[in-house]
């Protein structure tokens, strides 16, 4: 779950999934800001040392921003743009440590979820997007605590 094109994947269909309760009129400018937001970030000459922040902030934006699903009547006015420049922004810092711009041009299809995604909300089986918004949240929540919790092995225990 280091680098490659799985961080910025996750970051966009966590962002899919938000954007399909979206209002439509919104859901293009956020998509394009996204792209943009991650391109821009991931050009940046990041310092090697600011690894463990640049995922530790994917993490933590991922898990907020699939959160959102559950508080769709918070998505109105300029909020999705903003979570989507969030979202990109923290997907290109991870392409900019550990990464390069073509894992950020495999992670982008992932936005296109907002398609199927809009039509079950509209269709009124948005309960399946927030299924998969959960399930994203438990990734996020695995990738972000297992580098914090020592490994067994790598600790002294009590036998020595």
């Amino acid at each position: 779950m280091r680098g490659g094109v799985v961080p910025p994947a996750l970051m966009f269909a966590a962002l899919a999934c938000m954007l399909a309760f979206a209002p439509a009129e919104r859901r293009l400018a956020a998509t394009l800001a996204a792209v943009a937001a991650a391109l821009a970030v991931a050009q940046l000459p990041l310092p090697p040392k600011l690894v463990e922040v640049a995922f530790l902030g994917c993490w933590a934006s991922l898990i907020v921003t699939a959160a959102m699903v559950h508080f769709s009547r918070n998505l109105i006015g300029y909020r999705p743009l903003a979570f989507a420049i969030n979202a990109g922004a923290w997907a290109g810092a991870t392409v900019a440590v550990a990464g390069t711009t073509r894992d950020l041009a495999a992670a982008a299809p992932w936005l296109a979820l907002v398609f199927p995604g809009a039509w079950l909300v509209t269709t009124g089986r948005g309960v399946a997007v927030k299924v998969v918004s959960s399930w994203l949240i438990a990734i996020a929540l695995l990738a972000a605590v297992l580098p914090i919790v020592p490994t067994p092995g790598y600790t002294p225990d009590h036998l020595e």
